[in-house]
């Protein structure tokens, strides 16, 4: 029986264990390795995302037992429960990558039922692929218990002909495997070579993304984004956040402390200063509704405007992930946003102090380094994170626009009604240049589940066509997709979104300068078309994806199931 009289540091796990009539739940948990006087010590619940079917998270375990050290040696109670991840790397381009975008409301939810359930009192998160991350921090936000979240870590890049190699490298080339640069055999090669072990894909994609966003927000321990997956930092960065997680609980600092509005607009800020994905944009919106905070389409402009693009990083630049830790991470990055204004240095994070503290004693990047440009010779002045409006996008859509492929595109559509059959047009050679491919009933309802579009631009740019052709869809991009881009256009096709009456023959114009997204047909017209139109049968009437169709909110709300 637990003695302890102390629940201040036990709000939760104290309901659990303490007293003569909780004795069977102590009988219980003396057999999965309690002592009599682990009853007296906060429990937290390590939330491992580990699982074979990815090498995002084929390592997990092992940084979970080092996060349940830390733990244990603060004086608390360490126990590891796990939680699902999918793998879009693998599944992209098929009819299972449908399940991905829904994996990070599962993950959030069955987070939350454990935590809840078990009655800890504070939580050690560790993600590695894409959606893990913002599936974490839903459910700590929701749970509001004190909580860290530790990146996995990124992966060490291929190498192939003196050429450094990722994922993407594999889905472009496929492309150029298509448009005969290479042969089957060095196609072989590059598969071969490509993935070499653990960790989430190299480039600024959205596991690295995710990784800096929330690392700027305060929830992660400083320089958690950049560590290589296999490292000795990253093995302490589990240990520390276990130690820390109990300074938290000590101080009584919860995730609704450090994730207020000005934290996520640090971490929007350096999203953009990254080049990172298009994915943050809903996982951000996401992140904010589960937390309570007011963030909208319209912050991204709003912040987008004055925070310039500093990072030469995969897709659209030169380096990987592992380079930029090689020169010390995103902490400099930070540091100089913050000297010049454009970071809120007085938002509290995972550490107890706040951010400008955090970053008091950091040093600058090498003098001979071209990865992060100053500020007075970015990449794009502005944000590459572009949001849309216009009459094919009335609540809003994102492009990624980092400025290479110029501001503004005007062409013909061609359109088609899944990810499967654009793919075999590009490959098939019946894309030429001028053509936007318009790609629909890809989102939340339509699709369901709202799939990446990286097969697709990969294989426009395996093909040459990068700067030759756009790409508009109601489904979204992978982190790798670079190219002139719009996803997330709102309303979606499958609930009469005007995406859903273009047709093959009309004129499209992308305009990242007005910000606008237009059909060149006449207002009569698409009303004319709008009323001949009829929405399709849903495509799953039962399983998860069905109740995800109709539960999800709109891709410009976060495409959100807990609305």
């Amino acid at each position: 029986m637990s003695n302890s009289n102390d629940t201040k540091t036990r709000p939760f796990s104290s309901q659990v264990v303490d007293g003569m009539e909780r004795a069977p739940s102590r009988a219980m948990l003396h057999a999965v390795g309690f002592t009599t006087a682990d009853f007296s010590k906060p429990q937290i619940g390590i939330a491992s995302t580990w699982s074979m079917v990815t090498p995002c998270n084929i390592h997990i375990n092992r940084l979970a037992d080092d996060a349940a050290v830390g733990v244990n040696k603060a004086n608390g109670k360490a126990v590891i429960f796990n939680t699902i991840t999918i793998s879009d790397g693998i599944s992209m381009g098929t009819e299972g990558m449908k399940y991905s975008l829904v994996s990070r409301e599962v993950i959030a939810d069955s987070i939350e039922t454990v935590v809840g359930c078990q009655g800890f009192d504070g939580i050690v998160a560790i993600g590695g692929c894409d959606k893990n991350m913002p599936g974490c921090m839903m459910a700590i936000s929701r749970l509001n218990r004190p909580a860290i979240f530790v990146y996995g870590g990124t992966i060490m890049p291929g190498c192939h002909k003196d050429k450094k190699l990722d994922v993407v490298s594999v889905f472009e080339a496929v492309g150029a495997r298509a448009n005969n640069q290479i042969d089957d055999a060095e196609l072989a090669e590059i598969e071969a070579k490509a993935i070499p072990g653990a960790g989430s894909c190299g480039g600024m994609y959205t596991a690295n993304t995710m990784a800096s966003a929330i690392e700027a927000l305060g929830m992660s321990l400083p320089n958690s984004s950049a560590q290589a997956a296999i490292s000795e930092d990253k093995r302490l960065d589990c240990e520390h956040a276990g130690a820390a997680v109990m300074e938290l609980i000590k101080n009584n600092i919860k995730p609704s402390d450090i994730m207020t509005k000005a934290a996520f607009e640090n971490a929007i800020t350096v999203v953009i200063a990254l080049g990172g994905s298009t994915n943050a944009v809903l996982h951000i919106l996401a992140m904010a509704n589960a937390s309570s905070v007011d963030i909208n389409l319209d912050d991204f402009t709003r912040i987008g405007k004055n925070v310039p693009m500093l990072a030469d990083l995969k897709p659209s630049g030169k380096y990987q992930m592992a380079e930029l830790i090689e020169i010390g991470g995103i902490q400099p990055l930070m540091k100089i946003l913050l000297d010049c204004g454009l970071l809120h240095g007085d938002c509290l994070t995972v550490t107890g102090k706040t951010l400008a503290e955090n970053l008091a004693d950091v040093k600058p990047y090498p003098d001979q380094q071209d990865m992060i440009r100053s500020l007075d010779n970015p990449i794009k002045k502005d944000s590459h994170l572009v949001i849309l409006y216009g009459n094919l996008a009335p609540e809003g859509a994102v492009a990624k626009i980092t400025g290479k492929e110029g501001l503004v595109f005007s062409g013909t559509a061609k359109v088609y009604d899944a990810e499967e059959q654009a793919l075999q047009a590009i490959l098939n050679g019946e894309i030429v240049k001028g053509d936007v491919i318009v790609i629909r009933y890809e989102g939340p309802k339509g699709g369901p589940g709202m799939r990446e579009m990286l097969s697709p631009t990969s294989a426009i740019m395996g093909k040459g066509l990068g700067k030759e052709v756009a790409l508009i869809t109601d489904g979204r991009f992978s982190g790798g997709t670079h190219g002139f881009v719009v996803g997330h256009i709102t309303p979606e096709a499958y609930v009469g979104g005007a995406l859903a009456i273009v047709q093959n023959g009309d004129q499209i114009t992308i305009d990242a300068e007005t910000n606008q997204l237009t059909l060149h047909v006449n207002e009569n017209e698409i009303a004319r078309r709008s009323e001949q139109w009829q929405q399709p049968a849903p495509r799953y009437t039962r399983g998860v994806l069905a109740k995800y169709a109709k539960l999800v909110s709109s891709a410009s709300l976060g495409a959100v199931t807990d609305n």
